[in-house]
This record gives structure tokens, sequence and C-alpha cells, in this order.
């Protein structure tokens, strides 16, 4: 069986985007994206929502993004990635494959697939659509050291209480700090 878990940047706020899906308080350091890199090396696959897809899609195969960031678009652009939509369509990017319909039901399947881990990038409407059903094992919030005025806080659209247990934190020189939380089994 595989595991699902979640990434998100947030702010101390709550916010996982600003307005209009403003992602600018997310800057990132060089230690950062080491740790990204060392999360990345057991490989597995990508898995996000439609939008985040979209923004994704519209970055990391540029040339813009390999010149800024050459290792994560290498990364990016080499993963497989799976894209849960409403409707299917053509995908435009390299190694997408994209669900559609009973959501829910078909990352399930992927879930007890033997294969690799699943990372979620992003993709809050997707989280809030999983984590009720008990297919995300591991949350990880990098809260960075910024508040904003407004935007989307995370978890928007929980329809119902979820406890987390923390597993490990870790503190970077950028200010941000790494959370891991795994969701509370009621005994």
């Amino acid at each position: 069986m595989r595991t699902i878990s979640m990434f998100m940047n947030v702010t101390v706020n709550g916010y996982f985007e600003g307005e209009k899906h403003d992602l600018s308080f997310f800057k990132g350091d060089d230690e950062d994206n080491t740790f990204f890199r060392e999360q990345s090396k057991g490989g597995g696959t990508l898995l996000f929502g439609h939008r985040t897809y979209e923004m994704m899609k519209g970055f990391w195969p540029t040339a813009q993004a390999k010149e800024a960031k050459p290792e994560i678009a290498e990364f990016m652009n080499a993963m497989p990635k799976i894209v849960a939509a409403h409707k299917p369509f053509e995908p435009g990017w390299s190694k997408v494959t994209v669900i559609s319909g009973d959501v829910i039901a078909e990352v399930r399947k992927l879930k007890e697939q033997a294969g690799s881990n699943i990372v979620i990038l992003g993709s809050n409407v997707l989280c809030v659509s999983l984590l009720p059903e008990g297919l995300i094992d591991e949350i990880q919030l990098m809260v960075n050291p910024v508040a904003i005025a407004g935007g989307t806080p995370l978890f928007s659209g929980l329809k119902k209480r979820i406890d987390f247990q923390v597993t490990k934190t870790r503190e970077f020189k950028s200010g941000s700090t790494l959370l891991s939380y795994v969701p509370k089994v009621d005994d």
C-alpha cells in the first residue's frame, strides 16, 4: 500500500495563498531548496488538484524555471504526476495521468496499489476532500515567518474536525518552521 502525504507552505496566520492566488509570501532559500531535494530523492508520484496543476505546468517546464531553479525544474519535469479534475482534459505536460469522476474512489485505488509514495503539493481543495476520507497519511506544513492581510485559509471548506499528532519539527535559517503531523486515529 502506498502512503499519501501533503506538503503546503503557509503563513503564520494560516493562509496557503494570498488574494488572487498570490504565493509571493514564500521566498525559499538554499536551505529550503536542499530540504526539498533531500525529500524528493526517494522518487514517488506527485498528486495535484487541477488548479494547482495548471500553475505548476505554467512554470516548471519553462526556460525561466530551468534557469532559476534547475534542480527543482528537472525534478518536477521528470516525476510522474497525477491530476484530480472534475472532467478529463488534455494535460499538455509529460508524465501526467488525469483522474476524474469519483476522485475519492480513484485516489483510494491509487493508494491501495503497490508502488512509490504519493505527495500532494498545494492543492487545498483536493486535500480537504481527501482528509475526512482518511486518505492522507502525513501533513507537512512549512510555516513561513510572515502574516498577510487576506487570502485563502488552509483547509478552507473542511466540513468536520480532524485531530492531528505532531511527529517532528524543524527550524530553518530563513525563519520558516516545518511541522509534520499525522492524523490521530480514534482508539
